[in-house]
């Protein structure tokens, strides 16, 4: 779609999208050992926001996939600052929490900075290799498009965001760990989840009225 007007469709794959990044953002100051992988908490969470990326690009284009970008931004940003004014202004009596909220937000500004830099940098290649592949290959290999924009969009994300977020915190060879083995389990999360992916493409583009010819053209 090349038109300015904005669908509900889109506009809930949107809200949804900046929910995802909000929360994402809240627990990621979390890590976790699964095995022999070092992990954060926004795992479990982040990889959807890569997912629906795919889908806006796929059905509405590169230019609208910006302006979800730019929202997911803006509403991560109001988050932060919000959180920092809460912690900034006195508590009353019965507020016995305020150490702790220090101790979990308080690093909150660090780590949405270096998600903001991460994000902005990860969606848009995520969205820009999307959009150029499609480019090139029409509506064929939708698959392959997905993994091979999420790979590349999670690896800058991961390159971007643990050295700023968690450099001279954790020790250089966990950054490490964490930079290779989130981007390569959020790709393998994409993988597992594709099915889906395929199926929602298919449903908003009908919703949209961009029915493909051949449903195997997403394959």
């Amino acid at each position: 779609m090349t038109d300015n007007r904005f669908s509900l469709s889109f506009l809930l794959l949107t809200t949804l999208f900046c929910v995802c990044l909000i929360v994402a953002n809240l627990i990621e100051i979390k890590t976790i050992e699964a095995g022999w992988f070092t992990l954060t908490a926004g795992f479990v969470v982040f990889p959807i926001s890569y997912i629906i990326n795919d889908c806006v690009v796929e059905v509405y284009g590169f230019r609208k996939a910006r302006v979800m970008i730019w929202l997911g931004f803006a509403s991560s940003l109001f988050v932060s600052l919000m959180l920092q004014l809460a912690i900034a202004l006195p508590g009353g009596q019965s507020w016995t929490a305020q150490e702790a909220m220090v101790a979990i937000y308080g690093c909150v500004p660090r780590i949405m900075f270096a998600s903001f830099a991460a994000f902005l940098s990860g969606s848009m290649v995520n969205a820009y290799v999307m959009s150029r592949m499609k480019r090139n290959d029409g509506d064929r290999r939708f698959s392959l498009r997905a993994v091979v924009s999420t790979l590349w969009g999670e690896g800058v994300d991961s390159l971007i965001f643990f050295p700023i977020a968690f450099g001279g915190i954790l020790p250089w060879p966990t950054v490490l760990s964490l930079i290779v083995t989130q981007a390569l389990l959020k790709t393998g999360y994409e993988i597992v989840i594709l099915p889906v992916t395929i199926r929602v493409v298919r449903v908003i583009s009908r919703v949209e009225g961009i029915v493909a010819e051949k449903d195997s053209v997403l394959l």
